[in-house]
């Protein structure tokens, strides 16, 4: 439908957009355990499954509690590859996070992980982690957010779209507003870089 169209509609109803947040950064970081280089660097192109990565930590707060959201998005269809929440935010999360990914994705010998240098991803079990399944760890330098653009950019999209529209009085209302969301976006939303298919129809199209 064309845009003019679009925004006559929206005027008649008065209906207004809602506009995302701007990203502001906080993040615990590292002591510098095990830091790796940037491999990515912020190369965020991938033309199969399973070549690259990212992954990140947010957090959403309900009254007095946070609720910590864990996911992994490949680069190549932008598609959530595997998510884990928690009222704790430590390294299990993330763990749990890659144990649901490695058991749906089976082949991932030569994949590129991005994270940031987060606590989580510094850990010892985080690296040996990895490369028992053949994976390349890569991390942003400190303190540029810039470096895993694409992940945060899903997370306001999450926030904007499913949670700061509505008065979510429970951590259960939102981890389940999290889910239909994230299933939302990886089987509905259609995405302009994906020729305005969803992610799962570009991956579907992809293997033919």
């Amino acid at each position: 439908m064309n845009h003019k169209k679009i925004l006559r509609l929206m005027q008649e109803m008065g209906l207004q957009a809602k506009i995302r947040r701007k990203f502001r950064h906080h993040r615990t970081w590292s002591l510098g355990d095990r830091v790796v280089r940037n491999v990515l660097d912020r190369n965020f192109k991938a033309h199969a499954p399973n070549q690259k990565w990212v992954t990140d930590v947010t957090q959403y707060r309900v009254k007095d509690s946070w609720l910590y959201l864990s996911t992994i998005k490949d680069l190549c269809q932008n598609e959530i590859v595997a998510y884990h929440m928690s009222l704790r935010i430590d390294k299990e999360l993330v763990l749990q996070t890659f144990a649901k990914a490695f058991e749906q994705e089976k082949d991932v010998a030569g994949l590129i992980v991005h994270s940031d240098q987060g606590f989580q991803y510094t850990s010892n079990d985080y690296h040996d982690m990895l490369p028992k399944v053949g994976a390349q760890i890569s991390m942003s330098r400190q303190g540029n957010c810039y470096e895993n653009a694409s992940m945060e950019s899903f997370f306001s999209h999450l926030k904007t779209e499913a949670l700061y529209l509505y008065d979510i009085r429970s951590i259960e209302e939102a981890q389940s507003r999290i889910e239909e969301y994230i299933h939302f976006y990886n089987n509905h939303r259609p995405q302009r870089k994906l020729n305005k298919l969803s992610p799962a129809q570009y991956r579907k199209q992809l293997m033919g």
